[in-house]
């Protein structure tokens, strides 16, 4: 197909098990793209402001166009937050609308697969046995304590007996022992009892699943190496942003301290923000989000670079099917990849939002030859969870 241009930018938000941004792109052909950018306040304005200057654009010079956004956004921040966000999910958007108009799914946009699917990794929760509790539930909800160890490893069960072999669980969900939040510090109590988990957790699965455990950047350096210590003997996929992202001497210095794989890369945005990480050997496994840290081409650049250093790629991953798929295609497409989070398991409405059914097949999402990203957003659940005040997108 030839002279094919831009016409319209529209963007729409979801209140769901998380805050969904949508990215729709129109173009003269009749021929439309979706993506999804990461939550926020004007991350929407953002995306539609960016009309200004792609109209008139061919949508398959992707990597061009969003080259451009990055220069001319440089004034409001398009270094990290919500201007990366925003054009994330342009950069989605785009790479699914040139699949379509070149009859090529995303990943061969991207360099091609290494492998025809993308395995995925639970987000769990102590207590799901109980019923599918979130992390955030109260223990006197329910007849027993929710985060004693063994209820961590009922739940791991219950998630492998479901058949995922890879796994993750919130390690800071219960501030048991923890004196003072405030001042990052985990006593001898409170890391016997975060080990005590580990070892539950372990134990119950073996080698069924991997397992990993995050931490939410919540620890001082010396109570993250006494962590990480504590839990060398166990085997640990990885233990996952045990100190806050702004300090890289101090991540460093945690990851290269212990025997335990440590992994981070969440909070930080496009090469630049993981090219010291990487360099510095701060990291074991690099974990960018990708509808937040830059879009496809962008996480397809530093998973290259993590290579270069022999580190391997895990995806964070809180999106809907639709942004979940576009890892996928990322995940295909990067020979270090390990897994793609999915955050849906306990979210009754995640695979309302795509048209299409068993987006995740046997612990994996696979891709086939399907033009773009191979899913269709289902503007009928995107109108039933809108916020308010948004505008629901024009048909394709």
């Amino acid at each position: 197909m030839t002279d094919v241009e831009i016409t319209d930018v529209q963007a729409t938000q979801v209140d769901a098990d998380w805050t969904w941004t949508f990215v729709r792109i129109y173009t003269d052909a009749g021929v439309t793209g979706t993506g999804e950018c990461y939550w926020g306040p004007g991350v929407g304005d953002i995306v539609e402001d960016s009309l200004e200057w792609l109209a008139g654009e061919d949508p398959r010079d992707v990597e061009p166009l969003v080259h451009k956004l990055y220069e001319i956004h440089s004034a409001t921040g398009s270094l990290a937050g919500a201007t990366v966000s925003a054009i994330s999910g342009i950069d989605i958007a785009l790479h699914d609308l040139a699949g379509k108009l070149e009859e090529q799914p995303a990943y061969r946009l991207l360099g091609g697969a290494y492998r025809d699917e993308a395995r995925i990794y639970v987000d769990c929760h102590a207590g799901a046995h109980l019923g599918g509790a979130h992390e955030n539930a109260k223990p006197d909800e329910f007849d027993r304590d929710i985060y004693a160890p063994e209820s961590y490893a009922e739940a791991a069960e219950l998630v492998v007996d479901e058949g995922h072999d890879a796994i993750k669980f919130d390690l800071d969900a219960s501030k048991r022992y923890e004196k003072d939040r405030h001042n990052r510090h985990l006593n001898a109590e409170a890391i016997d009892y975060k080990a005590s988990v580990v070892e539950a957790v372990t134990e119950r699965v073996g080698h069924d699943a991997d397992v990993a455990f995050d931490c939410h950047w919540n620890y001082a350096g010396d109570s993250a190496r006494r962590l990480a210590a504590a839990i060398e003997d166990y085997d640990v996929w990885w233990l996952e942003d045990v100190v806050p992202p702004e300090n890289l001497k101090v991540q460093r210095e945690v990851t290269q301290a212990t025997d335990t794989t440590i992994c981070a890369g969440e909070n930080v945005y496009r090469t630049h923000g993981v090219r010291d990480m990487v360099e510095q050997q701060g990291i074991d496994v690099l974990q960018p989000d990708m509808p937040k840290f830059g879009g496809m081409r962008e996480t397809v650049k530093a998973a290259n670079l993590a290579d270069d250093y022999y580190i391997p790629l895990a995806l964070h991953n809180v999106s809907s099917p639709l942004g979940t798929k576009a890892g996928a295609h990322v995940g295909v497409s990067v020979s270090n990849f390990l897994a793609l989070e999915w955050h849906g398991r306990d979210d009754p409405d995640w695979e309302t939002f795509v048209e299409e059914d068993d987006v995740i097949v046997d612990g994996a999402i696979p891709v086939d030859d399907e033009p773009g990203l191979g899913v269709t957003l289902d503007l009928d659940a995107v109108e039933e969870h809108m916020k308010e005040g948004e505008t629901l997108l024009d048909e394709a």
